[in-house]
């Protein structure tokens, strides 16, 4: 049982890990059983945007986004939705990573404070991401070099021509997710009620976190097997190295340490992961996952932003580490902003937290009721 019981804690680490993305219950939320789905079935499908224009100047005859959604919009009187959510998923991971018991179950189902039949929940995988157009699709290195500003650009056309939205109740986002939440506000103010990043920061993307980026990109550009990202195979060598990096960057120790209480465990533990995202990652993708955050900064139009923000970063996340005093400085520019930092208790998973809405979703109901119409 005690073995069963391990290796269940390992496998949700270990997804909130893949999603560089354990759980405590919160007040008014109903708790869905492990495993159990209680929330509508989602249905998926695809957009594609003619004639994409990046940023860089450089366009796709076909830009396909994918998505996923639970629920039905509903309108009022003058033709407004009013019950849409958007919520945006992190460096490297789809829309569909939030369907799982620790976030949809805790979220999603009747009852819970984004009750799937009473809001239209969306759930788009960002460009270069899941099964949106992406370089390993066959254009390789010569996939336009997207932006987060390409990135929520597309995703307003996939909510206002593809599902037909014109109001978002809530916008919300973890890791990339959450500062593309940043960018939404500041691009459209007056699109959605509320905003809710999660794990981000609202500035420049700078040091210890940008030499982290960098070195991922560079040990990924560095192989000789990489060819310029003509690779006929993966290259195994730079590819290690980068994960090796994306691994620490998404680590919890508090938990690792309970994971992998001994040296034969940790090692373990680190192997089987390696190799799991060595099957599943490839280097053009993951080197333009991370090059997109290159001219993310928000911090110069933060007064622009007009829906109540509530931004939540937890103590033991190493990318966002709250010692910079960072959000503390940037949040007094927010006119209806407010900032929490989650301590650490044995709930938090580091960065990972961000995927865990029963540690945090009772700022989540304070922000709902706040931005009620």
């Amino acid at each position: 049982m005690k073995k069963t019981m391990r290796f269940a804690q390992a496998l949700s680490l270990l997804y909130l890990l893949t999603a560089l993305s354990g759980p405590a219950a919160a007040q008014g939320a109903t708790q869905a059983a492990p495993g159990a789905r209680n929330y509508p079935e989602p249905a998926q499908g695809d957009f594609v945007i003619r004639d994409f224009r990046f940023k860089s100047g450089e366009t796709l005859p076909e830009l396909r986004l994918h998505y996923a959604t639970l629920g039905t919009p509903s309108r009022d009187a003058g033709g407004v939705v009013r019950n849409a959510v958007l919520v945006m998923h992190g460096t490297g991971g789809a829309g569909t990573q939030f369907l799982t018991p620790q976030f949809a179950g805790v979220l999603f189902g009747k009852g819970q404070l984004l009750d799937a039949t009473k809001y239209f929940i969306v759930l788009p995988d960002g460009i270069g991401h899941g099964r949106s157009s992406k370089p390993s699709d066959g254009l390789r290195a010569r996939f336009p070099h997207y932006t987060y500003d390409d990135m929520v650009r597309a995703q307003y056309q996939l909510i206002t021509e593809k599902l037909g939205v014109n109001h978002l109740r809530l916008v919300t986002g973890t890791s990339m997710g959450g500062m593309q939440t940043w960018v939404w506000g500041e691009t459209y103010p007056d699109f959605m009620d509320a905003l809710m990043p999660l794990a981000s920061l609202p500035v420049e993307i700078a040091g210890r976190n940008r030499v982290m980026r960098r070195m991922i990109m560079d040990a990924i550009k560095s192989d000789p097997a990489w060819a310029g990202g003509e690779y006929k195979e993966q290259p195994r060598e730079g590819l290690t190295a980068a994960l090796n990096i994306l691994l620490l960057m998404g680590s919890a120790p508090l938990q690792w340490q309970k994971l992998s209480p001994t040296r034969d465990a940790a090692d373990s533990f680190y192997a089987e992961r390696l190799k799991a995202q060595l099957a599943r990652t490839d280097a053009n993708d993951m080197l333009y996952q991370f090059d997109a955050s290159r001219e993310y900064d928000p911090a110069p139009r933060l007064e622009t932003i007009k829906a109540p923000l509530v931004a939540i970063n937890s103590a033991d996340d190493l990318i966002n580490p709250p010692e910079l005093g960072i959000m503390e400085r940037e949040i007094k520019r927010v006119k209806r902003g407010r900032y929490v930092l989650l301590p650490v208790t044995d709930e938090t998973r580091g960065h990972g937290t961000h995927s865990l809405p029963a540690v945090w979703q009772k700022h989540l109901a304070a922000l709902l009721e706040e931005s009620a119409r």
